[in-house]
């Protein structure tokens, strides 16, 4: 059986990264494990209450791995928020704008209402794009 278990998105900060996720989002980290002998660090968290899905906060590469021209071209989308998307869900929109705007959360697109439920949208600090919905039960 195929199970989904992680996500990378791509970070211009690991540290940084960890910080938003896991201080204002208030996920956990699932695993920080370095490498120095490579220069890599293998960095997830992930929802407290989903133990088996992770997000990679992967650091863009150098080269050899990435050229220079490809990781300039990968930290404008991520500026722009068009390297990664996450979808969070919550049982109230607006009870979780108010908490992650209270933790410094900066929202682009604040709850509205949408055909299939309540919609806002923030960004990390590397410019992903994460989008929060209150699903509607569907009839």
């Amino acid at each position: 059986m195929i199970t989904f278990a992680s996500a990378q998105l791509w970070v211009h900060d690991q540290d940084e990264a960890l910080a938003f996720y896991t201080e204002k989002l208030g996920m956990e980290v699932r695993s920080d494990a370095t490498l120095p002998e490579m220069g890599f660090r293998w960095l997830t968290v992930g929802p407290v209450r989903q133990p088996d899905l992770s997000i990679v906060l992967m650091a863009v590469p150098e080269e050899p791995v990435m050229d220079g021209a490809t990781a300039e071209q990968l930290r404008d989308l991520m500026g722009k928020g068009f390297a990664g998307t996450i979808f969070l869900t919550t049982d109230d929109c607006h009870a979780s704008y108010k908490e992650l705007s209270a933790r410094g959360v900066e929202f682009v697109e604040k709850p509205e209402e949408q055909p299939y439920g309540i919609d806002a949208a923030f960004r990390d600090p590397s410019g992903n794009h994460i989008r929060l919905t209150q699903a509607y039960a569907l009839a």
